[in-house]
């Protein structure tokens, strides 16, 4: 098996249309270029350095080991600037990694600064594009070193001397106190000219002012404010700038089991994730993020919402097609590999009601009225009139038969609620009538098909022993309101049968050899969001000090920059899944906000609200589902 480094090792550089992966030996191991969902032009990550990795390191290793990390890395300030110290018998070298953001050419910058003493370094860069399938014509070219492949080439600019050989190419050099050495990689097409050579220090000037700038835009004034301010940096360095579209990982393939099966492409911008990252966006004072996102979503949906996708690629692309990289061995051996996604082919009920709730946040938050969208809007709810009692794959995607999954119906009954909300505010024309008639009716069939009563829990589908951790939800719709019984059995049951000991919760129950409602075999770590769900939901109950002392939990689950996969082993204590995850980062925005606002109160620091007051039932309503009586709903 390849034995790579752990998930958690990895920063992440990035320009706004695609990143890198530095890992803490000094190596680039994951790139894609130009785009997010480009192939990779180093995919170390991967597989192994035959297929392509790019490390800056002293010449030894700082152990004995052969393997040696840096001994100190962080982020410069609020930034995307990585720096990585090393620390060496002849003295310590920074290394500065930064993708400037793009205007024209995609760029990786390595500055390598000496601190003290004199190190000897090495760069050695192994382009392989076509993750990791294709060799590169590498050679000179007016004293630039330039790897050409098919339509893509990568220009490495240093003024010391570089020197190829067997696809390698590499750099030795000393570097003293106060001395600096640059590296640029630029990427452009093979039959364009050559890209001109930046100058990296007024690059580094110019990328720690964009960050700066940005990150002093955040609202949130809460005790967790770092990790709130670092986890929006990382949902923005998701984000497609020319599009507006937001991936929902920047990596495919790393696996949710080790040498398990569960690796897909999230490359993409799923309808979900894009939505409730931008809630949290909201939340939290961005307001651009949201106007640049609904224009993406006008163009993607087009004028075709009967064939609403629940995801499209990043400019809104509709094939996305799947398929497997055979030539890649896997992260620690874990295949297949995809690039694609065949989930895009599939009924996801629960994405109506996200989408809608984030237009409804953003009108909340003072997003300028759109007309275009008003009418996405009402063709979104025509058609959820149409389909809201069809069986669905739901949140999870799962690859076996569909079923009518609860999470899809009480999403239904929030793009309703939401609906209705923005008519009664005067900001939508639509049938009020109708639609408050629909909404009883989407909530009288969930109560009384999605819930067991002899457990006083939701299930996770209408006949269904199962339980899912999507229904700890069920509170911060709106959809019952976090006193009522149901509600809090909900809460226990969930804690109670896909919690761990430490609170991390499971999505659903895997079963292991046998393929389980989502048609996979195998297993999975805890899903890092559900962690979160239950923070809110423990939060939502009454149970504040719970809710604080598992979410400081999660805190230490993250990486030593700051950054969540989308699952966590608690067994073998490591991250899984790719990486990082915009879903997890905004379960950290999303909780903590929640936490803000439970302690303090509604603030004008708190953005677009935290928990939607409920159109529900009073908690004192009989909780036999055929005894309801809707007030609003």
């Amino acid at each position: 098996m390849n034995r790579l480094p752990r998930i958690e090792q990895y920063g992440l550089i990035g320009d706004m249309q695609t990143s890198a992966h530095v890992c803490d030996d000094g190596s680039i191991d994951w790139l894609c270029l130009p785009r997010f969902d480009s192939p990779a032009v180093f995919a170390r990550l991967l597989g192994t350095q035959r297929h392509g990795t790019w490390q800056i390191a002293p010449a030894q290793p700082a152990d004995q080991t052969g393997f040696g990390a840096v001994a100190e890395r962080r982020y410069r300030g609020d930034s995307l600037v990585l720096e990585s110290l090393w620390r060496t018998p002849t003295g310590s070298v920074r290394v500065t990694d930064f993708m400037p953001p793009r205007d024209g050419t995609p760029q990786v910058i390595r500055i390598v600064k000496g601190v003290d003493g004199e190190v000897e370094m090495v760069s050695t860069m192994r382009p392989k594009p076509g993750y990791g399938n294709v060799s590169p014509w590498i050679h000179e070219a007016g004293g630039r070193m330039v790897a050409e492949a098919g339509a893509d080439a990568l220009w490495l600019d240093t003024y010391v001397p570089q020197v190829e050989k067997d696809g390698v190419v590499v750099s030795t050099f000393a570097i003293g106190a106060g001395q600096n050495v640059t590296f640029v990689l630029s990427w452009c097409p093979s039959h364009a000219a050559a890209p001109d050579v930046s100058d990296p220090e007024a690059a580094l000037s110019e990328t720690l002012a964009f960050w700066q700038g940005w990150t002093q835009e955040c609202t949130y004034d809460g005790p967790y404010r770092e990790a709130v301010v670092r986890s929006s940096i990382a949902l923005k360095a998701m984000t497609y700038g020319p599009s507006g579209g937001i991936v929902a990982a920047p990596t495919t393939s790393l696996p949710e089991e080790i040498g398990g099966v569960r690796n897909w492409d999230y490359r993409f911008t799923w309808l979900r994730d894009a939505s409730t990252t931008l809630a949290a966006l909201l939340g939290t004072g961005y307001r651009q993020e949201a106007q640049a996102w609904r224009r993406w979503l006008l163009r993607a949906v087009a004028g075709d919402p009967e064939n609403l996708q629940i995801m499209y690629g990043i400019t809104g692309e509709r094939d996305l097609r799947e398929r497997e990289v055979p030539w890649l061995p896997g992260y620690e051996g874990s295949t297949p590999l995809r690039i694609g996604n065949d989930a895009a082919d599939q009924l996801q009920l629960d994405v109506y009601g996200e989408v809608i709730e984030t237009l409804y946040l953003a009108h909340e938050s003072g997003v300028a009225h759109c007309a275009d969208t008003a009418v996405l809007h009402r063709r979104l709810i025509e058609d959820l009139t149409r389909r809201w009692q069809e069986p669905d794959e739901g949140i999870w995607q799962i690859r076996g038969a569909r079923r009518h999954f609860v999470h899809s119906k009480v999403m239904a009954w929030v793009a309703v609620d939401r609906t209705i909300r923005l008519a009664e505010a005067g900001a939508l024309d639509v049938d009020l009538a109708s639609l408050v008639e629909l909404r009883a009716a989407i909530r009288h069939e969930v109560c009384a098909k999605g819930f067991d009563a002899n457990r006083n829990t939701f299930t996770q589908s209408y006949g269904s022993q199962e339980l899912d951790a999507a229904t700890l939800l069920i509170p911060r719709t709106g959809f019952l309101p976090p006193d009522d019984p149901r509600v809090v059995g909900t809460v226990d049951a969930v804690r109670r049968e896909l919690s761990t000991e430490n609170g991390l919760v499971h999505r659903y129950r895997t079963r292991g050899k046998r393929a389980g409602v989502d048609g996979l075999k195998g297993n999975e770590g805890t899903f890092v969001l559900c962690s979160f769900w239950l923070v809110d939901g423990l939060a939502l109950t009454d149970r504040l000090n719970e809710a604080r002392a598992l979410f400081e939990r999660l805190l230490t689950l993250r990486s030593d920059l700051g950054f969540l996969a989308e699952e966590y082993d608690p067994v073998q204590q490591r991250q899984l899944g790719n990486f990082p995850q915009a879903f997890s980062h905004m379960g950290l925005i999303q909780s903590a906000r929640l936490l803000q606002v439970l302690t303090t109160g509604p603030s004008h620091h708190c953005g677009a609200a935290a928990v939607p007051a409920p159109h529900s039932t009073p908690c004192n309503t009989p909780h036999n589902a055929a005894d309801l009586t809707p007030q609003h709903a």
